[in-house]
């Protein structure tokens, strides 16, 4: 029996001595957004595959042809529309007054066409919106099918890769806020982004999930103007509340979000259940984590809350994925329960462990120095995370266990 033949054999494969290969630091291309720059790690990264996916409408589309506009003041940049005319993407650089100097726009759903053209012109940045509406002339499924979603990621990766192009990908999402198609769409980009935001609100945050040339977890933060994507170069400021005076329930904590910190408002209500069984619910957090933090709270804090419904909610739309808040979080519903403020200059943080303990977190004195910039004159801490040097105008209280934080914040 002759064996099958190997498509596309091309005589011996040869590997290279690890030692051998170059390591030159990756060269990055600003993208005139320092904020969308921050998220990808510096910048876009020449052969590099960007997928970012959103809500409808969140402004995905917006903001790349925003950056797609100050990129080519530099160097050309082709973008790809599978969805829209060209007229309606000129009626939106109009609008965002992107200079159309540099940009080609192409109108195509044929991945094969789009690549030739892009491979024909001197473009370094191909922007593609969306990946679900381009299909493969190869394949007889309809776009958007996980075939074509796989073959035209495939593609467009192997010409980003043999040509230096840096390829943006614009993806849709599932009504469970998923990038929509197979798991493996990720797994073949470098970078993969999500926008998130609050319903009602006009503040967007652009979040890394994957970044093979940066931080994962990073974070950005926008605000939607008539004109455009604005950057919120303070964005410790949109997730404090505003009023004046401090009130039960309310605790500002410092997460630590990609390579900065950042002041968040944790805000609790416990009142007393009117039914038979205790409600719990967390926005912005792990509700599980909710239910192990109020179950150390009743044994080794004194405070029974079993008979009370707790709301945890996160101000600002943003999603806390660290331990850090887990002291705020007890702090917020203990100064519900006993209708006790914790003043607006007092930040609080650190992971609580089921035995009561305290234990410290990552970069805590870059979130003490945040707090001190912002006006903080009081923290109250893991004594794992004080300084060796005191924070200027900061009055720090180290605690070991969940008692002694009651204590140090007053609330016993």
């Amino acid at each position: 029996m002759q064996a099958p033949k190997r498509g596309g054999y091309a005589g011996e494969v040869q590997g290279s001595k690890l030692s051998d290969v170059q390591d030159n630091e990756a060269v990055r291309a600003n993208t005139g957004i320092s904020e969308f720059d921050r998220v990808l790690g510096g910048g876009l990264v020449s052969g590099s595959v960007v997928l970012i996916g959103g809500d409808p409408g969140i402004g995905k589309s917006t903001l790349l042809l925003q950056a797609a506009g100050a990129r080519s003041l530099t160097d050309e940049v082709m973008y790809v529309t599978g969805e829209e005319s060209l007229q309606q993407i000129a009626l939106r650089a109009r609008r965002l007054e992107v200079n159309p100097d540099g940009l080609t726009v192409l109108a195509e759903t044929c991945v094969e066409r789009i690549a030739s053209a892009a491979a024909e012109s001197s473009a370094s940045c191909l922007i593609v919106d969306s990946i679900q509406t381009i299909f493969s002339e190869d394949l007889p499924s309809a776009p958007g099918s996980v075939a074509q979603l796989r073959e035209c990621a495939a593609q467009l990766v192997r010409l980003a890769k043999t040509t230096g192009l840096t390829v943006i990908l614009v993806g849709h999402v599932t009504k469970d806020g998923n990038i929509a198609g197979p798991r493996v769409l990720e797994h073949m980009v470098d970078v993969v982004l999500y926008f998130e935001s609050e319903s009602g609100s006009r503040f967007r945050i652009l979040r890394a999930v994957k970044n093979r040339f940066g931080a994962a977890n990073e974070l950005g933060v926008f605000a939607m103007a008539d004109n455009g994507m604005r950057e919120v170069k303070n964005p410790s400021a949109i997730f404090l509340s505003q009023h004046p005076d401090a009130i039960p329930g309310s605790v500002v904590t410092a997460a630590f979000e990609g390579s900065r910190p950042l002041l968040i408002e944790v805000q609790a209500l416990a009142d007393q259940s009117g039914t038979g069984q205790s409600r719990r619910l967390a926005v912005g957090m792990d509700q599980n984590r909710l239910a192990m933090m109020l179950a150390t709270l009743s044994r080794h804090g004194g405070i029974v809350a079993y008979d009370q419904d707790v709301f945890i909610n996160v101000v600002g739309g943003v999603k806390i994925n660290e331990t850090s808040a887990d002291l705020a979080t007890v702090a917020a519903i203990v100064s519900s329960i006993r209708n006790q403020p914790v003043p607006r200059t007092t930040l609080v943080f650190g992971e609580v462990g089921l035995a009561g303990e305290i234990r410290p977190v990552s970069f805590g004195e870059e979130r003490l120095q945040e707090a001190a910039k912002r006006g903080f004159t009081h923290a109250v801490v893991p004594r794992g995370n004080l300084p060796k040097k005191p924070i200027k105008g900061m009055t720090l209280t180290g605690v070991d266990y969940l008692r002694g934080a009651i204590e140090a914040l007053e609330l016993g």
